[in-house]
């Protein structure tokens, strides 16, 4: 399979590169390199020990984009000694070559394919065309590692198989009216990369995926859209096989341990001189499960609908409300369902002051499954959540003033009568800026205040937090900046532990001759218990972190 796709990357390019007229790929340039590489190292210290971070975190990288008589051919390299031992180093490998309407992947890539089908990266090779109308691809290539960790080891891993996987995409549009894409993805555990002691641990899984996208303009102001896809997982490949002769059985081996499921969504959207709104309906079938996907919720259905307009020539509106619910197939205990909604408005009142507000809360409750909710457990609950955020801007001789307000009240209450209060969270939070740039020593001035409160059945949190920053340009075009923060914290909580913490955080970057960037940070934190005697604590302590950055961006042979 990678000598295929190999053959059919290379065919692809001399293909296109054959149809296209001599003399203008002759006027290309014959090569380009440009990129950037650096470094990034960093020293951490705390006097309370070092055991929870390395001490010394250093990193190379470099991308290169090498263009060769206009085919582009991106390379990525990252290395990092960030791990605690000092034993885990990383690569990556990344080179995309295009020429035309083809591309190319080789390395750590990414495709394009149907949300429920595939939308991790994968490492090996695939290949791509794209025209007007036309369009599809194929990849080849590894979607995890295998991981052997020690089991006896405290800081080990979970152990996993690796994971390989191959996917086909094709669709055609027309440009204006419709589109059509269909998308088909094979993944499995491959059995012999995990060691044989550790197979006991974990069951080996494969899943054969098959995927439509879709849309359809039915009138200038009215389209609608689908996105669909069905599963067939197995969740043990040991498992014995169904003993089938069809075609399917070519591609996937059907056990008794599979599974086949189905998710899916359909929306329509209407658009009007005032107003855009979208009408949406998902499914998504219990188990469904595609290899290709990071995480994905299943065994629920939702109906939303949302809206925006624009009213007076000065307020945005924007809104939605979902209904949600879960156990599609009556086989849970409970039935957990629930509407999510919001509304949001923002204003520009004068060329000065502007405002926006947001509402947001959820609703849920539960309803008998295959068993009867007990009324004294039953889910019940609710939260609301209301923002307002005026920032007004004006302008005095060589100043510049910005001034911010945000305001927040967060309720989360639970409606169950008989459990009133004893999960019931309030929260208030303010918080405030003032930010003023002076024009004629190059620099600003930035000052912030933060307060929240919390309040629970038995306790109540208290925070406050006010930092300064202070920014100045020097040198010409301002090649030279250097800033420096201030910040003070206070926590406070109703059982005595109280902390107070201060910090300092100075940075400088210099740019030479465009194409040098050197950067250097140090960040100090000192903290401590002010209520030991009522806490039982006694922790004080320091943080120190400094960074020294380099980075270089090239262009050669231009």
């Amino acid at each position: 399979m990678k000598r295929l796709t190999l053959v059919f990357l290379f065919l692809g390019l001399c293909r296109y590169a054959c149809s296209q007229n001599i003399s203008q790929i002759s006027k290309s340039s014959p090569l380009i390199i440009t990129g950037a590489v650096g470094t990034q190292n960093t020293y951490r210290y705390s006097s309370l020990g070092d055991g929870f971070s390395s001490p010394m975190s250093n990193a190379l990288y470099a991308n290169v984009n090498v263009n060769l008589y206009g085919i582009s051919m991106p390379f990525s390299f990252y290395y990092t000694n960030s791990t605690l031992d000092f034993d885990h180093p990383s690569v990556a490998f990344s080179l995309t070559p295009s020429y035309g309407y083809w591309q190319g992947f080789i390395g750590l890539s990414s495709m394009d394919f149907n949300n429920y089908v595939m939308n991790m990266s994968f490492n090996g090779v695939g290949l791509e065309y794209k025209d007007r109308n036309w369009h599809g691809g194929f990849f080849y290539g590894r979607l995890r590692n295998a991981i052997n960790d020690d089991p006896t080891d405290p800081h080990s891993r979970s152990p996993q198989y690796k994971r390989m996987g191959w996917g086909f995409k094709a669709g055609y549009t027309d440009g204006r009216k419709y589109y059509a894409d269909v998308y088909l993805l094979r993944a499995y555990d491959c059995l012999n990369s995990l060691d044989y002691t550790l197979r006991d641990m974990v069951k080996p899984q494969e899943s054969l995926v098959l995927g439509v996208k879709a849309g359809y303009n039915v009138y200038d102001w009215l389209s609608v859209s689908t996105n669909l896809a069905t599963s067939a997982f197995s969740t043990d490949m040991n498992a014995d096989g169904l003993g089938t002769t069809t075609a399917f059985d070519k591609v996937f081996d059907t056990r008794y341990s599979t599974l086949s499921r189905f998710a899916g969504d359909i929306s329509a959207n209407v658009s009007l001189p005032y107003v855009n709104a979208s009408l949406s309906y998902r499914l998504v079938q219990p188990d469904y499960t595609s290899l290709g996907t990071y995480y994905m919720m299943n065994n629920y259905e939702s109906l939303s609908l949302s809206a925006s307009s624009f009213l007076f020539r000065k307020v945005a509106l924007s809104g939605s409300i979902s209904r949600q619910s879960d156990n599609i197939s009556g086989e849970q205990m409970y039935t957990t369902y629930g509407y999510v909604y919001n509304l949001c408005a923002s204003s520009r009142l004068t060329d000065k002051l502007n405002v926006s507000a947001l509402f947001n809360g959820y609703v849920q409750n539960q309803k008998d499954g295959m068993v009867d909710v007990d009324d004294a457990q039953r889910i019940n609950r609710c939260m609301a959540s209301y923002s307002i955020m005026p920032s007004y801007l004006f302008e005095t001789t060589g100043l510049e003033h910005n001034i911010g307000l945000s305001l927040n009240y967060t309720e989360n209450v639970n409606l169950n009568g008989n459990m009133v209060g004893e999960s019931d969270v309030k929260t208030f939070a303010a918080g405030c800026s003032y930010g003023v740039d002076v024009e004629s020593l190059a620099m600003n001035f930035t000052g912030s205040y933060s307060h929240q409160n919390t309040k629970g059945y038995s306790a109540e949190y208290t925070s406050d937090i006010c930092s300064f920053t202070a920014n100045r340009s020097f040198l010409s075009d301002s090649k030279l900046d250097a800033s420096a923060t201030l910040s003070i914290c206070s926590n406070r909580i109703t059982t005595g532990d109280n902390s107070f913490s201060l910090g300092l955080e100075l940075s400088a970057s210099y740019t030479l001759n465009k194409v040098h960037l050197f950067s250097a940070n140090m960040g100090v934190n000192k903290y401590a218990d002010v209520n030991s005697v009522v806490s039982g604590s006694n922790v004080k302590g320091t943080d120190l972190t400094m960074s020294l950055n380099y980075a270089y961006t090239f262009s050669l042979f231009r």
